[in-house]
């Protein structure tokens, strides 16, 4: 039989690893003082403690073994008041070294607890306190240990308090980083819910304000026709009701996509360029006489830019509505090899032309926002007959990923 492979020794570590991280941090700490305190009573440990007076030994008794769990046990509790870890790990350690107890692996618990007073003091004037309380302390146990009899000297001592500068100044720096990074992540979450509802109010005034400008209008002219020509004005309503109908079937798709139901909405329902030529009979229906020419051949396209270009032929017809009522429109739509472009041009209304960027409104502005992520770019503006032209040239494979209706 094959001999069954063994388990890579990287997964096992990450497995343990994400494990770990899995607990919770008071958990953590807990398992991190006992880990400690256990190793603290290993005598071929001692050599790896930290010894500063060097004074001569005296025996170990039960005083040691109190002083060397002193500097391991409140470290359970080194993330919720790291002040008063520091305090207690450091009297013990400055007792301990005084009483020149034979060292233990407990002493590494000082450089845990200077470590953690750095990186979890919030507030800037208390770790300011503990900082020069600390020092005030370190330097009172210096002199006594040189009172005692103690060798090291002004430089040994100098590069001890150094070298747990340093270690605070670490915690320091790594509490830094977690509050950049929490500050990142909610400013990534505000654009992000930003982008969203912009997204969604664009995605609602392409929907409504299209359908409901062509009811407007074929309200307005059922109105006028109502007492002449009564058969003209029942077309007229039969017309605001399909109207209607569309505009709620767009909605429920558009409303299915934002809930995110997992549900996928049938690809019919999804407004694409298939669908163009319902807007250009809503438009016609709507008395706006619409010229619609299809250059090159269709194929598929992604999602993402189809129902962009639905999108600007749906707007500009809007517009069309809005501005000039009744006069001639042509749309085109061109499909080549790399590039998908669309034009609504329209003529002059016998007013002042539409400015190239509207006021006040989203409509254009939303198309150029929708048309740039795709890494397309959309003009509008009025041409020289006094008309108003809307042209789109979209690339039918965009440089970003698009996403899929479903």
């Amino acid at each position: 039989m094959p001999a069954t492979p063994a388990p890579a020794r990287g997964t096992g570590l990450r497995a343990t690893v994400g494990r770990w991280h899995a607990l919770r941090p008071g958990v953590r700490d807990g398992l991190l003082a006992t880990a400690l305190a256990g190793l603290a009573l290993v005598p071929t440990l001692s050599t790896i403690g930290v010894e500063l007076g060097d004074l001569p030994e005296r025996p170990a008794d039960v005083g040691a073994v109190a002083l060397a769990l002193g500097q391991c046990v409140p470290l359970a509790a080194r993330r919720r008041w790291p002040a008063a870890c520091l305090a207690v790990v450091g009297a013990a350690f400055a007792l301990h070294q005084a009483l020149s107890y034979p060292p233990t692996f407990a002493g590494v618990g000082l450089y845990v607890a200077v470590y953690s007073a750095g990186a979890h003091l919030s507030r800037s004037r208390r770790r300011v306190a503990v900082a020069t309380a600390a020092t005030v302390a370190y330097a009172g146990l210096a002199v006594t240990l040189s009172a005692l009899g103690s060798p090291n000297r002004l430089p040994a001592f100098l590069a001890f308090y150094l070298v747990l500068a340093v270690i605070w100044a670490a915690g320091a720096g790594v509490r830094r980083w977690r509050a950049q990074e929490v500050e990142h992540r909610r400013l990534a979450a505000a654009a992000a819910t930003a982008q969203e509802r912009a997204r969604i109010a664009r995605e609602l005034h392409d929907v409504v304000t299209h359908h409901v400008t062509a009811m407007v209008v074929q309200a307005d002219a059922s109105q006028y026709l109502l007492p002449a020509h009564p058969g003209r004005a029942g077309e007229g309503l039969a017309s605001i009701s399909d109207t209607g109908r569309r505009a709620l079937t767009e909605l429920r798709y558009l409303l299915g996509v934002l809930e995110a139901t997992g549900e996928p909405e049938p690809a019919e329902r999804a407004p694409a360029l298939g669908r163009v030529g319902h807007l250009v009979e809503e438009a016609r229906r709507s008395g706006q006489p619409v010229e619609w020419i299809e250059d090159g051949e269709r194929r598929p396209r992604p999602d993402a830019v189809e129902l962009a270009a639905y999108r600007v032929v749906q707007e500009s017809l809007t517009n069309a509505l809005k501005h000039a009522a009744g006069r001639p429109t042509v749309v085109r739509l061109r499909h080549g090899d790399e590039h998908l472009e669309v034009e609504v041009s329209t003529q002059s209304p016998g007013a002042p032309a539409a400015p190239a960027v509207p006021s006040g409104g989203r409509g254009l502005a939303g198309l150029r926002e929708r048309v740039r992520m795709l890494d397309g770019d959309l003009a509008a503006g009025p041409t020289p007959d006094g008309g108003f032209t809307v042209r789109a040239l979209i690339p039918t494979s965009p440089a970003s990923p698009t996403r899929s209706r479903s």
